[in-house]
């Protein structure tokens, strides 16, 4: 390959090829690893061009080998290489500022900014995140784990250094699919309307929205970089203000025609963003270039747009048809991943089947996502009935109004979402579900803590937003049958929205109905008879409860155990029996501060219970602390939360005045 800074890649692009600053003392080019001798992008930064592509392949075959022993996404980052090396070699980071979209790229990222030491401890408990994080690193500028972000915070970046008045660049590199989502298009609109220096490295790998990308867009894309071009463009546009006006208009129009014709990027350009590409994201002689002219441009946001491709490099990852977007741990070798050993079907498996069994007997049901069928099962009911299945994208705000408008004709949309996406669309569920009270059955899968991908993930907040909403039903089954009945309870349930909530991972391996049987809405259970102490649980944290009920009892302290089933409405006739018969009544639920044990005591009061008129009675709250936790195994992050048996059977002592029992219980 020719090196990129030879005068013919110069001239291509309008100027010489000029690197980011001096390179004193540079490394001669060797077959010795180089990986090795970078700690952060200053020692990358004394690398000579021609270097570089070792460069690369020594960071891919890391990568690659890192996921192997942790598991986590790998595809993205694979397919960003390149990408990531020409970045902050052309750009002085952490000064110059990158934002990475998602997150789910970055771990090339996390390797050449000194945290390679670190890289196999990622989503491990006390070790490296996931995602981007501002607390980890200074070149994590912006924390990700949602999509479609890094436009909306670059942009809020770019205007921070204008007001301050420096001189810095800012860089947001953002994927085809979170172009999908409407917050980027929204902070594109807003970028285009201004005159602040941003960049947006489009990374396309799947969408296919751009022409064949070769050795004549690449040569277009550095020259329509280059300053000689867009100077001779400016020039041009003086000259033609002094046309009269529809003259000067039918220019300019022409001028982005043919621009646009050759390189694509008609849309960008009418956000108000200069385009440039398509290029090939994995060639360096390309791309470094290109970024440098984009780097020297003085004025308003460019797009430059880069194709790649996902798993590159791994053959195993090339060949899966999710391009290992997200694997346990594997054999380098084979590509053969870790198969968890199952003891029971998976709340999510559970509730795809349930699913479709229930739409073999209803037409009418129909099945919606953003982006995510296979992570929330309904990959399987598109497989059933592909007519009736919609992935919308990354857009969790349209997917709501749509599974509205399903509704408002009579259908019955099930829209599954990961609690946290659901966050996303929290608007259009009061606007256009909530308030026209129509019948839209959301499925909340992740509900809970969520395990390696940490608080971005977590499901930690439904049972509160969801419950103050009026006529708003929010179920939470303790156990994967539990999960088939209250999917039964949804399809049959037209009074207004519906909502169930469910947990990542297995169930605790009971039987499964041969069919769901609808749920009296507002109606808990008792599972164990006591006397002295209640616990009232909602949801999975159940089993615990119950654990908790036989080591107290071991102790003397008899214990009912209560499934209330729902969080709203609640069963009042239940909290009235729990506290007329108890000493202590414990509500558990794996939410966070304003859910289920807020409505519970809110009941209480209501009632009296909490007035002293019916004898000592005395009511806590277990909920997730009011911290994000940190990524970890589930258990793990249960035990820190305070949510597992030990801790319940702790909290029950503590209330009955025994605090050393209780102290000597979570020593143990």
């Amino acid at each position: 390959m020719p090196d990129v800074a030879e005068p013919l890649y110069g001239l291509a692009a309008g100027r010489m090829f000029r690197p980011v600053q001096n390179r004193v003392g540079a490394l001669t080019t060797s077959k010795t690893p180089l990986l090795d001798r970078i700690d952060t992008p200053h020692e990358l930064r004394k690398l000579q061009p021609n270097q570089l592509h070792q460069l690369a392949d020594e960071l891919r075959r890391e990568t690659i080998d890192a996921v192997s022993v942790t598991g986590g996404h790998l595809g993205a980052g694979l397919g960003v290489i390149e990408l990531t090396v020409a970045l902050h070699y052309v750009f002085d980071t952490p000064n110059d500022r990158i934002i990475w979209d998602v997150g789910h790229q970055a771990y090339p990222h996390k390797i050449l900014t000194g945290r390679r030491d670190r890289i196999r401890t990622l989503r491990q408990g006390e070790g490296l995140s996931g995602f981007t994080k501002r607390a980890e690193s200074e070149y994590d500028a912006f924390g990700a784990g949602h999509s479609s972000t890094s436009i909306s915070a670059g942009l809020g970046m770019a205007v921070a250094r204008d007001l301050k008045g420096a001189n810095n660049h800012v860089v947001a590199v953002i994927g085809d699919g979170a172009m999908s989502a409407g917050m980027a298009y929204e902070a594109m609109n807003n970028a285009g309307a201004m005159d602040s220096r941003l960049i947006v490295m489009l990374n396309d790998n799947d969408m296919s929205i751009a022409p064949p990308v070769g050795a004549m867009s690449a040569y277009l894309a550095r020259l329509v970089s280059g300053g000689a071009y867009r100077t001779l463009r400016e020039t041009a546009k003086q000259l033609a203000r002094h046309l009269p006006h529809f003259l000067y208009d039918k220019a300019r129009k022409a001028e982005e025609f043919a621009r646009g014709f050759w390189t694509g990027g008609t849309m960008f350009e009418e956000l108000g963003f200069y385009y440039v590409g398509p290029i090939d994201g994995h060639n360096l002689d390309h791309l470094l270039p290109v970024l440098s002219n984009v780097r020297d441009k003085d004025d308003g946001p460019v797009l430059v747009h880069v194709v790649t491709q996902k798993g590159k490099g791994y053959g195993p990852a090339e060949a899966a048809a999710d391009k290992y977007h997200g694997v346990n741990r594997f054999d380098v070798l084979t590509g053969a991943q870790d198969k968890p050993k199952a003891n029971a079907p998976s709340y999510t498996g559970v509730f795809a089947k349930s699913l479709i069994a229930e739409a073999e007997r209803d037409d009418k049901i129909v099945a919606i996502t953003a982006a995510m069928p296979g992570g929330t099962g309904l990959d399987l009911f598109e497989k059933a009935f592909p007519e009736r299945a919609f992935d919308v994208a990354i857009a969790e705000q349209h997917a709501v109004t749509f599974a509205a408008g399903l509704a408002a004709e009579g259908f019955k949309p099930f829209c599954a979402l990961y609690s946290t996406f659901l966050q996303r669309g929290y608007d259009q569920v009061i606007h256009d579900v909530a308030i026209q009270h129509l019948p839209v059955r959301f499925a909340v899968d992740r509900a809970g803590l969520v395990g390696a991908d940490g608080p971005t993930h977590a499901g930690a907040f439904d049972i509160a937003y969801l419950g103050c909403l009026p006529g708003m039903v929010v179920m939470a089954p303790s156990d994967e049958a539990e999960l088939v009945h209250m999917v039964s309870t949804a399809a049959q349930f037209d009074e207004g929205p519906i909502a169930f909530r469910y947990p990542r991972g297995e169930g605790v391996g009971v039987e499964l109905p041969e069919r769901g049987q609808p749920l009296e809405i507002g109606r808990g259970r008792i599972v164990r008879e006591g006397s002295k102490v209640a616990l009232l649980s909602l949801g999975t944290r159940l089993a615990d409860a119950l654990a908790a009920a036989k080591e107290l009892a071991g102790r003397g302290v008899s214990t009912t155990v209560a499934d209330a089933r729902f969080a709203k409405p609640i069963d009042r006739d239940l909290l009235r029996r729990l506290a007329a018969h108890h000493e202590v009544l414990i509500t558990i639920e794996e939410g966070s501060i304003g859910g289920f044990g807020a409505q519970v005591f809110h009941a209480l009061s209501e009632d009296g219970a909490l007035d002293g008129v019916r004898g000592p009675f005395k009511f806590r709250s277990m909920i997730l602390p009011d911290v994000y936790i940190d990524h970890d195994k589930q258990d793990m992050m249960l035990a820190k939360a305070g949510l597992d048996a030990r801790a319940i059977v702790a909290k029950a002592l503590e209330a009955l005045g025994d605090e050393r029992g209780a102290a000597r219980v979570m020593i143990a």
